[in-house]
């Protein structure tokens, strides 16, 4: 499956509701680690999306759901699990950094 970008109008059925576990990017397109790290969270979400669904959601277009969650600075990741934030990972990180922490936080209950 591939990573979707999604709205503040979207954030709540798309995240929120899901029936699985959702990492969400918030970045900018002005961002730079954002854009080196947009390459790693592709590959996860084409490797990974029959476990967790990877979105992004673009903070300049959409400032309500980043002000609601506390995002101070971008690259952010958090990962929503049960329409509860359960994980939270600020700045960019290589591909095995992010893979080994999703995976850590969905085995945690």
């Amino acid at each position: 499956m591939a990573m979707k970008a999604i709205s503040d109008a979207e954030f709540v059925s798309t995240v929120l509701e899901a029936d699985g576990p959702v990492l969400v990017d918030f970045w900018a397109p002005w961002c730079g680690p954002c854009k080196q790290m947009a390459p790693s969270l592709d590959a996860i979400a084409a490797e990974r999306g029959d476990a967790i669904e990877i979105v992004k959601i673009d903070i300049d277009e959409n400032p309500n759901t980043p002000g609601q969650f506390g995002v101070r600075g971008v690259p952010t990741l958090m990962i929503f699990k049960g329409g509860e934030l359960a994980a939270t990972n600020v700045g960019a990180k290589p591909k095995g950094d992010i893979e080994a922490w999703i995976d850590a936080t969905l085995a945690s209950a």
